[in-house]
This record gives C-alpha cells, structure tokens and sequence, in this order.
C-alpha cells in the first residue's frame, strides 16, 4: 500500500502570482489534484493512502494523516491558506515523523536482526514550493537543517530522520510573473539549484525545476511512474576493476583497466524494485541483508543505523551458486551507471558478490550474502540474496542430499557447526525455514538465540509502549487549527493623539448600543461553515421554524412533525437532522469523490485471458478499455496483417475465391435513386445492398463494367436492406435482371423510386444533421480498430447535393490521417474516385440527353 504524502509550502510568499495571474498556491493544488487523477488511471492506486501537512507549527501542520479519508484530504488541500514562514526544515522533520509513526510498534525496520527488503511501507514525499529563502524566527538560513530533537521515541536508532523505503521529490515553482517572449525548450525538466535538491538526491529522489505550465505536466506524469515498491541501497565497489573485455568477449588482460580514477558505477545510490506477490499482493522473502555490526550479549545498546545500507560489490568474476529447493530473494537494480556497466560486459553467466562490512565475527568485510547478475537477455540487472556466506552452505547442503541422503556423518556435523559460528544468530531462523522446505533433518537446535541482550530487548519493548502513546497525541490533533491569541491588542499612541470620542466607528456603535440606529448583522463568513445556519439576533424576523412552532405553515405540519419524531426516537440509520429525502442529496464538491467507494469494494476478479486490454475503473463507464493496451500502429499492422493471417477457403481474398470469381458468374446489385424531377442524384455514399466500397448510388448510365471494382473487404458490413429515414423520402426498390454482353456477366440491377413524404428537411435542418454528422465522424475516426460499418452510415446520412457528401468524405480523410488510419484512407480515396467518375458521368449523360433533343 503506497503512501503519498504531499508537504505543501503555505508560507506568505506563496501568493505571487504568475502570468496568468493565478497565485502559486492556487498552482500547487492544481497540481496535486492533476497528479492524483494521473495515479487513478493505475488500479494499484487503489490501496494508496494520501497524507497533507504543511508549514504550520506541529503537530497543526498535519492536515491530513494517517486516519483521515480522501474526502478529507481533499477538503483540507482546498482550505489551505498561505502566511508564515519557510519552515522548510520542520515541515521535512514533521512530515518523516508522520510517515514513521507506526513502524516501531510493526517492527517493520527489525532493529537489529537484519534489514527485510519485504518488510516496508513505500512512502513517497512530494514538496511543492517557491524555492525561496529559508526563513524562521531566529532569521534568514543559507542552508537547509533538520532538527535533530524528535518527539517520536526510537528515532535515536536510525542516524536520519527518514527511512530506505522513503523517497523525497521536490516541485520547484520558477514561473514567471510576466510572460515570456522566448520560445520553451523541450526536452527533460533540470534539477534545482536551491537547498531541498541535495535533500532529494540523499534520499533517493530528485527536484524538478518547473518554469512553464506544460513542465509542471511533465513533472507530474514522471512522478506517477516513480510510485514504485522497494528501497534504496547504497552500491560501493570494493577491491580493483575488473579486467576489460575484448571485442571477441574474452577478457583481454593487455587492456589495462584505471582502477584508481573514479568513475560513475563505483558508487550509486539507487532503488531495488520489491515486487509484490501476485497472488497474496503482498512481497515474500526469505533472507534479510545483514547488519553492519556483530549482535553481542555483552552490547548495552544497539548502534544507530544508516538508513540505507551500503553494500560493496566485489569485480572478481564467480560462478552463480544456487541449488534445488534452496530459496533464495531476486531484486530488479533500478537503471544506473552501475547496471549499464555490467550490462556492457555482456557476461550473463558471471556474476559479482556483494558484502556488508563488519557483519562477520572474523572478517572486516563480511562474507558474502549474495551477489550482482546480469539477465540472461541482459536487458536489467538482479541482485539475488542468498544465505549468509552461501559459497560455504550451498556445497554441505549439496552433499547431505546427493552424498549423504539425508544421513550426515561426524564429519559433515563437525562442519556445518563450523559454518553456524560464521552466521550472524538473527540468520538462524530463516535458514531453520528453508530446510524445513527442502526436507532436510532438524539440524538446527530449537532454542534460537537472536544475539541481542536482555537490556536491548527490554528497551525496544519500552520505546513501541511510548510510541503507541506518542502516535495517539499526534493523530488526535491532526486537523486541528492552532490556538488563536485571547485578548485585543491596543496600540499606545504616545501624546497628540486623537480622542477616542472623535472615532468614527466608535460613535456608530455608541447610537447601536442606546437604540438610535438599528444594530446591523457581521458579516458572516458563509464559505467556512458551509451549510450551517446561523441563529438571528433579530426576533422580528419571519418566519423561524427553528424556534417558533407558530411559524410552521398548515401545509408542513406533518412533515416537520414527521422529521422530530424521527430525530427525536431515532428510528433510522441516517445522520441526526436529516430525512430520507436529502439523504441522496450530495454537494456538487463531493459529487466526484469516486475514491471512498472504491475502497468499499472487493478485490477484482483475475481477468479471463490476461492478453486482452485491462478495463480502467472508470467512474461512470465501467466499459471503457485502457487505450495503453490497445495502442497499435495502423500503418504496421496493415502490412504484416495479411502476411501472418491464416485465411478459410470462404473468405474472399483466398486463392479458391478468387478463382470461383473467375469461373463463376458475377451479379451486381446497382441501386438507382431518383428523384421527383426525374433526375438521378444519390442520396447517399453507401446503399444497403451495395458494397460500401462504391459509396454512392449508380444510375442507368453507367457501364456494367464499372462495377466489377467493388471491394470484397467491406461486403460484410452492409445488408441488402434499405431503412427508411425519418425525414428523407422513403425508398421502395424493386430488383430487375439484364443481360450484359461485356464478359458475359449478369448484373441485377435494382431499381428504387421516391415516395413523397410529408416531413422535407429545410436548409436548417440539413445544417444541423451535418454538423452532428461532422462530431460522430470526429469520434468514430478516432476509435481503434477496423470496425468502419459507422463511418459510412454518417457519411450516408448527410444532407445536401453531391459537392457536399464529397467535401464530408475529403474531411473524413484528413481525420484518418491525423490517426494514421491508412486502411480507412484507402477505402474512403476509392469512394472519392468513385463520387467523381459518377459526377463526370452524370454531365456526360446530360450533354447526350440535350444533343439527341
């Protein structure tokens, strides 16, 4: 479950105002409700948890923690107001209080028995600020501090005041006041140059420079893919670089390799990915990393930690060890100049060991407890955590299953008890499990010790009983508004000051008080208590059902009768004051909150055939499709489509149907419209018996054999049927057969005659139907796929003479080009050729008809 927590800067210089003349506050909510509409698209955002705190005073500063709803969080984000100071340092320190407030109470950080990349609560810190000086009371600060002194007990255990699975982003605001005349530049967003980028990059995250509008997007949608599971690790190579590897990909020992100069891969400060379970959604594991200090009975108290651990990686090649049964931890390295080098190596069948220094008894470095690997595809590269020092385990546990069948000798004991010497005691219980699962003999004695003193355990027991205490406090206050000063300050006006008697305002309310002038209402600040009523000083006025029961109507008598009983016997479920008839009554700002009844309900089925594109959790639409798993190239699809496509012997573009074309005899239907003057005009692109690749109507006059293109790839969308319109003329067809000579082939021919209807479409009314016509196409065109059965309906539905049906089909074309519709460009060209060599046909005819006159 994601946390998302937003540390809004409130401070007065937050109210500059930008050149579209909104403030930067204004722009912070703006983008905090934009990124959170980006996050819904995820059905993981599901489980996310959002928390708000600002630059007030703690514990005031938390607006919205960890018991407040989405409905909340959003009504605090649109109630902030800027005035103080740049606390910037206090609000960090308040806002890593607020995300570790419950981690000592789960045990989730495993204070001294080794770190759990599984065990975590991945937290991500969103700063939106102006990037200005820092300021308090004390003054102006060049430099960005924390406070050390935390009110949580415990965190004297961790040396920084955050954790390995809490990453901080910061949004700069740079936008100007005036507007620029330069053009912007595209590319990737830069960093910050203020104080909170260097607190970005020690936890793992990054500040984003934002000087436009369109930057401020950007930002926004890269901040959604950085909501990742997993934690941050600090990679430090250990020992010289390894040998270069020559173009034939031997290692080349004659290639020296600067193993004194720095370089980029040496050191990287970067996350490991922590897939959840797809079947639990919860991540397993099985081996922890181990600590940098040796656990002793004789320790009075645990060391502090680093928040993250630094694990050196050493560039001696060694062979993979893994054996059957055996488990072992696999994490995905976030891309860094350490993962592109080893993925240049091209050596997937080598890997690099890691250590942690000072975690063994008899060795500075450590032993081993894994080791860096390259994919076999070498597209990323795994750390894979093993047993502690896994190099000596892997053989004995090797030979008892292949050598000894599960039957050690004295020999094979007398070593596996020199290994257990070597293992860190918090490893004891998990490698007890995993020969558990291999089906190996308990070798491992029942009385586990976890290494650490009496004193310690008793003190961690203390501090989770003083966090409970400490989290209750805090919670408690959040939402809470800082207490206002009692008392009115007066300013001492020293000599020559005016009487108090000369005070305007002052005399106004000396006549409200005696009664000369009528006392007048405060205004009243309706936005802060929306919905409430406040009670009148005036008993004058009319009416007061609240008060009097004199002022109730005759006509609402019972129902305000009904609504006492009800709030009086509490008889139903709803909320005190309110009937069953404003119970569905929502405020217009609530309307949108999807986000509370998703929680409400169950998990989601597993999807029948996961190829299929995943559906969104659309409010409103629960059948919308995600466009990302639909997003095809037309234009490849086109032409590797017929190649792969494994056609029936029924269908038109195989071999035996085109070779039935040619043998067998072809029937056409032609349709023919007329209209009342006699004169042979189509009424529409695409007639219901003829293929919708001829797109118009053809008349007596055309050649049969100007119907031998009709394309087979649209036959199926159309039916031999015509629909009467409402408000065209209705068509009555009747079919005829004539023998045409050419080729010898038959064409039925059908003819049509209008029936006068009563209802004729005016001028208007043909403006409004193809304006409606002109917004579908705009959508259809748009839509994925090959369906264009509705395209050339609406093209048949526009009302007017030929010049306008063939302007609607060159707009059509222009649309499918945008989209890359190529397929769809090609049909609608070939009824654009054919709206033509009709037009042309149509003045031929009439030139032959008026020459034999």
């Amino acid at each position: 479950m994601p946390i998302l927590l937003f540390l809004i800067d409130t401070s007065a210089s937050m109210n500059q105002r930008t050149d579209l003349g909104t403030s930067y506050l204004d722009i912070a909510k703006g983008a905090v409700e934009l990124f959170l509409k980006l996050r819904a698209r995820d059905p993981a955002s599901r489980g996310d948890r959002y928390m708000l705190v600002t630059y007030d005073e703690p514990p005031y500063c938390i607006k919205a923690g960890w018991k407040e709803n989405h409905a909340t969080f959003m009504n605090e984000l649109k109630n902030l107001q800027a005035s103080g100071l740049t606390t910037l340092g206090q609000a960090l320190r308040s806002s890593f209080d607020l995300l570790n407030l419950n981690r000592l109470i789960s045990g989730i950080d495993n204070y001294g028995q080794g770190r759990n990349p599984f065990f975590l609560e991945p937290s991500i810190l969103i700063t939106i600020t102006d990037g200005n000086k820092l300021t308090s009371t004390a003054g102006i600060q060049e430099e960005l501090h924390l406070p050390l002194n935390s009110p949580l007990p415990g965190s004297e255990l961790t040396k920084e005041p955050f954790r390995w699975d809490q990453r901080l982003f910061a949004l700069v605001l740079r936008l100007p006041g005036l507007a620029s005349t330069e053009p912007e530049q595209l590319g990737s967003v830069p960093t910050d140059e203020s104080a909170i980028t260097q607190m970005c990059e020690v936890t793992g995250g990054r500040s984003y420079c934002v000087r436009t509008q369109r930057m401020l997007n950007q930002c926004l949608e890269s901040l959604v893919q950085k909501v990742q599971s997993g934690v941050v690790i600090n990679f430090e190579k250990t020992g010289p670089d390894p040998l270069l590897i020559g173009e034939d990909g031997l290692m080349d020992s004659s290639r020296p390799s600067n193993s004194f100069a720095a370089q980029p891969w040496h050191s990287c400060h970067k996350l490991i990915y922590v897939r959840p379970n797809s079947k639990t959604g919860v991540p397993v594991g099985h081996w922890p990393i181990p600590e940098s200090f040796w656990p002793d009975q004789n320790l009075p108290s645990l060391p502090p930690r680093t928040s993250h651990p630094v694990v050196r990686f050493s560039c001696v090649d060694c062979e993979p060890m893994v054996i059957d049964k055996l488990p072992f931890d696999k994490y995905e390295l976030e891309p860094s100049p350490l993962t592109q080098y080893i993925l240049e190596r091209k050596s997937p069948h080598t890997c690099w060991q890691v250590f942690v220094t000072s975690s063994g008894k008899y060795n500075e470095l450590g032993y081993p407890f894994g080791y860096l690997k390259a994919s076999t595809t070498l597209t990323c590269v795994n750390l894979f955590v093993m047993p502690y020092n896994y190099p000596v385990l892997l053989p004995l546990l090797d030979d008892l299953f292949k050598v000894h069948k599960l039957k050690p000798n004295l020999k094979w004991r007398q070593a596996f008890d020199g290994y257990l010497k070597t293992l860190p005691p918090y490893y004891l219980l998990p490698l007890k499990k995993a020969l558990r699962m291999m089906g190996a003999p308990n070798l491992i004695s029942d009385n586990l010790d976890c290494g650490l003193s009496y004193s310690v355990i008793s003190y961690l027991k203390k501090l989770s009983q003083q966090t409970k205490l400490e989290s209750e406090r805090i919670l408690a206050s959040v939402g809470k508004k800082p207490p206002q000063e009692i008392g009115i300050k007066v300013k001492n006006h020293s000599g020559g000051g005016m009487s108090l008697t000369h005070n305007k305002n002052f005399r106004k309310l000396l006549k409200e008080i005696i009664g000369e002038t009528s006392s007048r209402l405060a205004e009243l600040n309706t936005k802060e208590f929306a919905g409430f009523q406040v009670g009148l000083l005036n008993k004058d006025l009319k009416p007061q059902t609240y008060r009097n029961a004199y002022d109730i109507s005759r006509r609402g008598l019972l129902d305000q009768l009904t609504r006492m009983r009800s709030n009086l016997l509490k008889t139903h479920n709803f909320i005190v004051g309110q009937d069953e008839d404003s119970l569905h009554s929502v405020p217009v700002a609530q309307m949108g909150n999807y986000q509370e009844y998703l929680k409400t309900l169950a998990s989601p089925l597993r999807e029948i055939d996961p190829d299929q594109p995943k559906r969104l959790h659309t409010f409103g639409n629960p059948f919308k499709q995600d466009k990302k798993g639909m997003m095809i190239d037309e234009a490849d699809e086109f032409v590797t489509g017929p190649q792969n496509k494994v056609k029936r012997p029924g269908e038109p573009n195989s071999p035996l149907s085109s070779k039935r074309r040619r043998n067998a005899t072809v029937t056409h239907d032609v349709h023919e419209e007329k209209m009342e003057n006699g004169q042979i005009l189509p009424d529409g692109f695409l007639s219901k018996s003829a293929a919708p690749e001829l797109m118009n109507m053809t008349g007596d006059g055309i050649p049969p054999n100007r119907l031998d293109s009709l394309s087979d790839d649209f036959t199926s969308l159309r039916k031999d049927i015509l629909i009467n319109k409402p408000g065209s003329n209705a068509l009555v067809g009747g079919t005829k057969n004539c023998s045409v000579p050419a080729d010898d082939q038959k064409v039925s021919v059908t003819t049509f005659r209008t029936v006068p209807n009563t209802l004729q479409i005016t001028p208007a009314m043909a403006q409004g139907i193809n304006a409606d016509i002109k917004h579908q196409l705009m959508k259809e065109v748009r839509k994925f796929g090959r369906k264009y059965e509705r395209i050339f309906i609406l093209l048949e539905g526009v009302q007017g003479p030929l010049a306008v049906k063939k302007q609607f089909v060159e707009f059509t074309i222009k649309e499918a080009a945008r989209f890359k519709r190529r397929v769809l460009i090609q049909y609608l060209e070939k009824a654009l050729e054919k709206i033509d060599s009709h037009h042309l046909l149509n003045n031929v005819n009439h030139i032959n008809s008026r020459s034999s006159c």
